[in-house]
């Protein structure tokens, strides 16, 4: 309840709501631009754009509990579009601050990584969100404005191509990669 009073006031001007906000949300956005960029600059200038266009915009916000969900889908298309105006092949670097990994080798993590630039925009997403931020299916059709059954379906589609790249990697519902 007080996060969504928080949201509520930060959509009325509340500029200490909204940073407040952005606080608890910064690591999750972080991780989820470097997944995109996979470079720590490019990163943190996609999350800091993403915060100011919903600076910007959170007036429009008509729902308090989208909050995140709308946070993260406009992450992720500034994440697309900073991709898009670079056009540029990105190199992987040190991702040992992703805790659902610390138990692979390194070389794991960087094949994981490396599959996931190849998969398709809607597909590198849906493994994001499910895996990386333990999002539900229903947070995930918000976040994408999909519904339901077709993010079940992009997620089905990516792990079958991820276990394809990786050479039969187990990939299942236990949110273990």
């Amino acid at each position: 309840m007080l996060h969504k009073y928080v949201v509520k006031k930060a959509i009325k001007g509340d500029e200490e709501a909204f940073e407040k906000l952005i606080k608890e949300e910064s690591e999750k956005l972080y991780k989820t631009a470097f997944l995109y960029v996979r470079n720590e600059h490019d990163a943190l200038d996609v999350v800091q754009e993403a915060v100011t266009k919903a600076f910007i915009s959170i007036s429009q916000l008509k729902k308090a509990e989208l909050f995140n969900a709308w946070l993260m889908k406009i992450l992720i298309h500034t994440a697309y579009d900073f991709l898009q105006k670079r056009k540029k092949v990105v190199l992987t670097e040190d991702f040992s601050n992703f805790r659902e990994y610390e138990n692979h080798h390194i070389e794991e993590k960087l094949d994981l990584i490396s599959a996931l630039s190849i998969l398709s925009p809607k597909y590198k997403t849906v493994i994001i969100l499910f895996y990386f931020h333990d999002q539900s299916i229903k947070s995930i059709s918000e976040t994408m404005e999909k519904p339901e059954g077709t993010v079940k379906t992009y997620l089905h589609r990516a792990k079958n191509e991820l276990k394809k790249l990786l050479g039969g990697v187990k990939i299942d519902e236990k949110r273990t990669i």
